[in-house]
């Protein structure tokens, strides 16, 4: 669980509907004409840009904000090192029984231990990094069009209030309930866009710049234990990965 998107999603919420409880009554910022324009004009709009199956796809990718954990670049790079050894002591044979907490790396054993060259085996994991990517891509791009869509649809309920408050504007009873809509509408937008849509869409962008470090790390340790190189140049090459201050801390410059 990603607590820093939970924590930031729930605490930026508390805070606004905090506020709306201590200026007044809550009741007042609920208005179902709003809610429709918005919420349902957003997402209406938004899925006449996407296939119905990428859009509905979105909901699975979203997950991935909050629940994707990757393991640690730290842990792949110590996970290879002994991976490197033992097929140097072994052969690659003996890494057939090897325990790998990470699934694309033990993907990619399988293709070293089957006895596949080193071009069939970076274009297979290649391959599907690009294609990881490219479904990461497809989420960010529904939820950055939610995060667009959100305010417009919001400034046209704020112009369906205003044409109801003036055409009514002989009837002040008439007044208050437009203008609510017209200013609730664009309050509606502006939360749905930029306290849930597009912190998910560069939320999702990070992710998927962490799953392509981490494979992308994966790809080479797995291509130079396959050459037969030694354990340390192996974990001098992966601890380029790091950040300079953790190669720092391990001792590599």
């Amino acid at each position: 669980m990603d607590l820093a998107t939970l924590i930031g999603l729930i605490g930026a919420f508390a805070v606004v509907l905090s506020s709306i409880i201590l200026g007044g009554s809550a009741g007042t910022f609920v208005n179902p004409a709003s809610l429709l324009v918005v919420f349902g004009g957003t997402f209406l709009v938004t899925m006449m840009k996407f296939s119905l199956a990428r859009f509905f796809s979105a909901t699975s990718v979203a997950v991935k904000a909050f629940v994707y954990k990757p393991l640690a670049p730290e842990l792949l790079i110590d996970n290879a090192v002994e991976l490197a050894k033992t097929a140097r002591q072994g052969g690659l044979l003996a890494l057939e029984d090897a325990e790998v907490p990470d699934e694309f790396m033990k993907n990619g054993l399988g293709l070293l231990v089957d006895g596949h060259p080193a071009d069939v085996v970076r274009s297979m994991l290649s391959k599907d990094l690009q294609l990881t990517l490219k479904r990461h891509s497809d989420g960010q791009d529904i939820f950055k069009a939610i995060g667009d869509v959100g305010p417009a649809m919001g400034m046209i309920g704020t112009l369906i209030g205003l044409v109801q408050m003036l055409a009514n504007m002989d009837d002040p009873k008439q007044i208050g309930p437009a203008m609510a809509v017209a200013l609730l509408t664009t309050l509606y937008g502006a939360i749905l866009a930029n306290m849930v849509a597009l912190p998910i869409a560069d939320k999702l962008a990070l992710r998927s710049r962490e799953e392509n470090n981490s494979k992308s790390l994966v790809i080479d340790a797995l291509l130079g234990i396959q050459a037969g190189q030694n354990p340390r140049v192996i974990e001098s090459m992966l601890q380029t990965y790091l950040p300079r201050s953790k190669r720092q801390q391990e001792g590599v410059a």
